[in-house]
């Protein structure tokens, strides 16, 4: 049995394609979300078409899920009993407050892990590296980040690593930049507020320069990592890398949209001084600004170790970009919590 802890984009992605190789997963989510059939059935075909369903597999597996408070060690524990891994897919919502709200989901869900005996797999982001990280990142890259979102990242990670170190328990994270594909929502970097505007011949604006080159990640891409992750054979207790496609900048991701649809509108950004003023009124704002740097600069991931060991690659623009936008045209894109 697996438990997915979170509902999410990437916890409900993780958690059909594990039942479509046929595992038996929980979904822990203090509310108890549900996964329908349907949507597990798209997923088996989605997972096949992928090379992600095991061929030695005869059926697929099942889904539950369970109410359980991802910063509540009791909880998850009761509900990691006779787990083989838990995917920690949870992010806490509010931006601005991660310095408060992670440390319980890490020390929780550390817990439930070295308490039931499960493989740990953290879904992370690239936070951790820093302002001025070399460019590509890499895997083992060190951590060099100054900025509060990142250091809180870090913190959790470096502690799970130890507890691994010492025998607790076995641990990976895989890391992502930022998300983008149907259902990527109003918050993402490359989501609502990009594509919407694109799809209604106007400007988006966003913040950085957008000429930047930025690496992106396929939302079908990161759950597929973390599900190789999840069934890695060799040595734990180190990163995971999701690959992404070409490093392209909003400019060029407007470009193509643009041959997509015939409605050529260009992209802007908000000026550091208008983002300044907006922050004082906006927490959430506040802690986006201070991460602002990866779209000031390149921002690009190296995920070779990846595609070599897990076989993963990533999913090119030309297949991902269409999908993207045909959600928000039928009004489907909004981003599950």
């Amino acid at each position: 049995m697996k438990l997915v802890i979170g509902a999410g984009l990437i916890g409900t992605r993780v958690a059909r394609r594990l039942a479509a190789q046929g595992d038996d997963v929980v979904v822990a989510t203090r509310s108890g979300t549900p996964v329908t059939a349907d949507e597990l059935q798209s997923a088996s075909r989605g997972a096949s078409r992928r090379g992600v369903q095991s061929g030695s597999r005869s059926r697929a597996g099942t889904i539950r899920s369970v109410s359980a408070d991802a910063a509540d060690a009791e909880a998850l524990t009761s509900a990691a009993q006779g787990a083989t891994t838990i995917v920690l897919a949870s992010n806490p919502a509010q931006y601005h407050r991660w310095r408060e709200l992670w440390p319980p989901v890490f020390d929780a869900t550390l817990a439930a892990a070295t308490r039931s005996g499960a493989d740990l797999v953290l879904m992370g982001n690239l936070y951790a590296y820093g302002e001025g990280a070399r460019m590509p990142m890499a895997e083992h890259d060190p951590l060099l980040t100054t900025e509060e979102k990142g250091l809180v990242r870090k913190a959790g990670w470096e502690r799970i690593l130890e507890a691994h170190r010492r025998g607790d328990l076995r641990a990976v994270e895989v890391r992502a930049s930022d998300y983008f594909g149907p259902g990527s929502g109003a918050t993402a970097q490359l989501g609502e507020r990009f594509f919407g505007p694109l799809l209604a011949g106007k400007r988006p604006r966003g913040v950085g320069d957008p000429r930047m080159p930025h690496s992106w990640a396929y939302l079908d891409d990161i759950a597929d990592t973390v599900v190789a992750a999840s069934g890695y054979v060799g040595e734990w207790g180190r990163a995971w890398h999701v690959p992404s496609a070409e490093p392209l900048s909003r400019v060029e991701i407007a470009s193509r949209v643009a041959a997509l649809t015939g409605r050529d509108v260009g992209v802007t950004s908000w000026s550091p001084a208008a983002l300044r003023l907006l922050a004082i009124f906006s927490p959430f704002l506040r802690a986006a600004v201070d991460s602002s740097y990866q779209f000031s600069a390149p921002f690009v991931v190296d995920a070779r170790e990846t595609e070599v060991e897990l076989g993963v690659s990533a999913t090119p623009w030309d297949v991902a970009l269409p999908p993207t936008l045909a959600a928000l045209r039928s009004g489907s894109d909004g981003a599950r919590r």
